[in-house]
């Protein structure tokens, strides 16, 4: 998959509405990918790293697993 323009220097990709971690470099399906780049709830990780992301309270996406929506905070 492409990564999007936005975060086109990042492997791991945070939802902030589910908490999930999207590997965009294993991630296959880019409607999910697209539509977290529209709403604009994208989080990049500095260090890049899984480790980074689930310091931060995310857990990895893995395909068919879901999780409820909610607001993210500004």
């Amino acid at each position: 998959m492409e990564r999007p323009t936005k975060f086109e220097h990042s492997r791991f990709l945070g939802d902030k509405r589910t908490q999930l971690v999207y590997d965009l470099d294993e991630w296959s399906e880019e409607a999910v990918i697209n539509d977290i780049v529209e709403e604009g709830v994208g989080l990049a990780f500095g260090p890049d790293s899984l480790a980074e992301a689930r310091n931060r309270g995310y857990t990895l996406a893995t395909p068919g697993k879901t999780r409820r929506m909610r607001k993210p905070r500004q």
